[in-house]
């Protein structure tokens, strides 16, 4: 959402404060030209030749006359099909045009039709899928040096145990359940690498080049924070801070370049998060300050190619359905646009291929967040696009994380240094798709400390889909009819990709934990039962003065059904 020179979209009426437009620097069209497969043009030191042995003078030609540079834009060693079978598009027909900007609805018109081409179109900026905060205005930066930061987990509310969030303290107690052995890669523009929740495990570059703009750093630095936060006594805690990070930029290499790159350097079971958005066809692909009409990215040929192949070699591809407030059902999105290639379907078509991303929308958190109401619990929020194609939702308002407010200083902690910024209002299909990301690296820790093969992408919808807190309605906006999906419960996805039997016996020992730690765990009584401790999570005062009666008496017949190490039922007798 910036102009041809890259400056902010500004104006009287926007959302911003003081009017100013909700915009990002650095949000860049790009020109995707696809080759016919006899021709394969290719770049070499006397000009642009063909792979095929074809003529692509003409090509040569224009390129040379308008100073343009033709690259494939999945890199020149990616073979016909790459790898993943040949039902997948052809990463070795997508090129990228580098330069000529301001210009490029002519140039794709020009392109398209030379030898050699099939279509060529343009794609506008994808910016970050993060909606303004409704109370931007209000927020509270602290001006010059901070104070220290206290321990800022109670406000991640969406830590804490379904339905109200998605019960990541419950799996970090479980084997893995912290996202160990996992790696997520967060394609996006820029981020605060350095900032002080993220430096026990830093994370890498791995494409691109960072976008200079607060903005986008503090849109990344929030994505970070939400998915593995440092475990500390201060600030906040990721929901799986032991997995390890990267990041991918999209500037100066396009975001389907920047997503097969990042799931490039992945191995199966390991994560690419995906929080961005782009205009879609509603508004004719124009870029507005308030969002609407803005889909995600698969819905472009080069991006769900991009994905597919990923998701083919065993990668979790998590995109942001968008902050549009669209249908993705609409007829509009089955239009075949006349550049896009002839095998393009509507991605978000149920019926059709899809390219086996975890698609997220973003849903409204508890009632009385931090003071605020926007809606009953896990009720599609009005900004958030949805459709049959979405499999989850998750918090797209109130979330707390690293980072600061848009384009300004830390709203929950602000002040002089960028690196010790915190934010309240995280938000949009982003701060959801984070989330869920973050889920899924706890699930996929807890398989592979199982010896468990770890979740494909199909896979992990299908969960997603089977066990999550149902979404709710909203005056106008019922569930039935404008789907967002359900919250992740991680608890429940755990027992439904690592079943296990009901065990039983007798109690042999207990411990009462009358002060949890952490404290933002719920209270439980541990019980000594074959051979093991066993938890009973956040039991009743009559349960609790049962077990310990039982036990006083020095004659305890206390009966426990346990799976794994979860008490499921007891029975205190004598």
């Amino acid at each position: 959402m910036t102009d041809q020179h890259g400056e902010p979209v500004r104006g009287p009426d926007g959302p911003g404060p003081d009017g100013a437009g909700f915009g990002y620097r650095g949000a860049q069209e790009e020109l995707v030209v696809l080759a016919r497969p006899e021709a394969l043009p290719r770049a070499r030191p006397d000009g642009v030749g063909s792979a095929a042995g074809v003529d692509v003078s003409a090509l040569a030609t224009f390129l040379d006359e308008e100073q343009l540079a033709l690259e494939p834009l999945f890199g020149a060693g990616e073979g016909p099909r790459g790898a993943a079978g040949a039902d997948l598009p052809d990463l070795a027909l997508f090129h990228r045009v580098r330069g000529g900007a301001g210009r490029l609805a002519e140039l794709r018109a020009r392109i398209a039709a030379l030898p050699g081409i099939d279509t060529a179109y343009v794609k506008p900026g994808a910016v970050p899928a993060a909606a303004l905060s409704e109370e931007f205005g209000q927020a509270r930066r602290v001006p010059g040096k901070p104070a220290p930061i206290p321990d800022l987990t109670a406000r991640q509310g969406y830590l804490g145990p379904a339905p109200q969030g998605v019960d990541a303290h419950w799996a970090r107690q479980r084997l893995g359940g912290s996202g160990e052995g996992v790696t997520v890669v967060d394609v996006g523009g820029a981020w605060q690498l350095g900032h002080e929740n993220l430096a026990a495990r830093p994370a890498g570059l791995v494409v691109g080049a960072p976008v200079e703009d607060v903005a986008w750093r503090n849109h990344g630095t929030a994505v970070l924070g939400v998915l593995g936060g440092d475990r500390g006594e201060h600030g906040i805690t990721g929901i799986a801070p032991e997995a390890a990070r990267a990041v991918a930029s999209l500037h100066g290499v396009g975001t389907a370049a920047a997503i097969h790159a990042a799931a490039g350097h992945l191995s199966p079971g390991d994560i690419v998060l995906v929080g961005l958005h782009r205009p879609g066809p509603r508004f004719d692909f124009a870029a507005r300050e308030d969002q609407r009409g803005c889909v995600a990215l698969e819905w472009w040929p080069d991006d769900f190619a991009a994905i597919a192949h990923a998701t083919a070699r065993g990668v979790v591809v998590v995109c942001a359905a968008g902050n549009g407030a669209e249908s993705l059902d609409d007829a509009v999105y089955g239009r075949r646009p006349d550049a896009f290639p002839s095998w393009w379907h509507n991605p978000f078509d149920p019926a059709n291929r899809s390219c086996g991303a975890v698609l997220v929308g973003a849903g409204a958190p508890p009632p009385g967040t931090h003071g605020r109401d926007h809606g009953p619990d896990r009720s599609r929020l009005a900004f958030s696009n949805h459709g049959a194609r979405l499999d989850a939702q998750c918090w797209g308002r109130e979330v707390t994380t690293t980072g600061g407010s848009w384009d300004r200083p830390g709203d929950l902690r602000g002040g002089d240094e960028e690196r010790a910024w915190y934010t309240d209002t995280f938000s949009g299909t982003s701060s959801a798709a984070a989330t869920v990301a973050g889920a899924l690296a706890c699930l996929q820790g807890m398989l592979k400390a199982g010896g468990r093969r770890p979740m494909t992408s199909q896979r992990a919808r299908e969960v997603l889909r089977a066990t999550g807190s149902p979404q709710r309605d909203a005056p106008g906006r019922a569930a039935a009819v404008e789907r967002i999906g359900d919250r992740p419960d991680l608890r429940a996805a755990a027992l439904h990709v690592l079943p296990s039997t009901v065990g039983s016996g007798r109690a042999e020992r207990y411990w009462d934990e009358l002060m949890p730690y952490p404290p933002e765990l719920p209270p439980r009584i541990r019980l000594f039962v074959a051979g093991d401790w066993r938890n009973l999570t956040d039991p009743s005062p009559e349960i609790r003065q049962a077990v310990y009666a039982a036990f006083a008496q020095g004659r305890p017949d206390v009966r426990v059904w346990f799976s794994d190490d979860e008490v499921v039922g007891l029975v205190v007798t004598g």
